[in-house]
């Protein structure tokens, strides 16, 4: 649930601890990249595709990375559903921030919608080599220990 809320900052941090408590982390097994398509050749949905986006130019799927393609970036891939009784606003800058401070790297994020279980959820991705660092700040923020 995305809502509006008026609260201070150390009011903000209880309640997204509390968020990121309850929601579900699912950690992706393999690793994931972005393939990238002309804007007029929209890309096949595979079982294995997580997200297609676009802007003017082009069409972007990120799914399973393929061995061998240089250049492109490969990325550890993360989610989080929600409760849907749970106000989320404001849970990805907050989470992105500790992920920045803690680990120094920036992440992407891709949001959906599925009501039948609780209405927002979100895919991340990080390096690839810092997946499991990534994974250890967030149990730490869901856990309430201190972090890495």
């Amino acid at each position: 649930m995305v809502g509006v809320s008026v609260e201070t900052a150390e009011q903000t941090e209880a309640r997204l601890r509390g968020v990121i408590a309850q929601a579900e982390l699912v950690v992706h097994d393999g690793v994931w990249g972005f393939e990238e398509f002309p804007a007029d050749q929209a890309p096949a949905l595979t079982a294995e595709t997580l997200a297609v986006v676009r802007d003017e130019e082009s069409w972007s799927r990120l799914a399973p990375a393929v061995p061998g393609r240089g250049g492109a970036e490969r990325f550890g891939v993360f989610s989080f559903h929600f409760p849907a009784d749970q106000d989320n606003s404001g849970f990805v800058g907050w989470l992105a921030t500790h992920l920045k401070a803690e680990l120094g790297t920036g992440v992407f994020v891709i949001c959906g919608s599925n009501q039948a279980r609780g209405g927002i959820y979100d895919y991340w991705g990080c390096p690839i080599d810092m997946l499991a660092e990534a994974v250890a700040v967030i149990e730490a923020l869901r856990t309430g220990r201190p972090g890495r």
